[in-house]
């Protein structure tokens, strides 16, 4: 006796307006914690609404900018750390400039989820876009 195939898995249904929109500005509040919320919620939401569509992906192509720039500094302050006194100071004002970064960040996470939740549209104002 064989057993009958299993059904091929249904898409999800799609989102309302209201929940397109609450999760398309979540995109933007979660990159106040970086990477990981503005990912999943991209990756998981994408195809179920067009507003978490275009401002999940405005939000992840910030995040991964932000992420970047803030790993690449931390490896260049553990590189300068073993340099005496210039090195220390280079690597001072790199850990300033690393916390400009997440404070900017804060804030464009911020302005951009409550725009978004607005019934608007956010772009970040400096912003290299990885995915297309």
């Amino acid at each position: 006796m064989t057993e009958p195939a299993p059904a091929a898995p249904q898409p999800a249904a799609p989102l309302t307006e209201a929940e397109d929109k609450q999760w398309a500005s979540f995109a933007h509040f979660g990159n106040i914690i970086l990477l990981l919320p503005a990912l999943i919620i991209y990756l998981v939401f994408k195809d179920r609404g067009p507003k978490v569509a275009v401002e999940g992906k405005e939000a992840l192509n910030w995040t991964i900018n932000v992420t970047g720039i803030i790993i690449a500094g931390n490896i260049v302050n553990l590189i300068l750390g073993f340099i005496p006194v210039v090195g220390w100071i280079l690597a001072l004002l790199i850990t300033l400039v690393i916390w400009a970064v997440i404070i900017v960040n804060i804030i464009f996470a911020i302005l951009g989820g409550v725009k978004v939740n607005g019934g608007g549209s956010y772009r970040y104002p400096v912003n290299i876009r990885w995915i297309k």
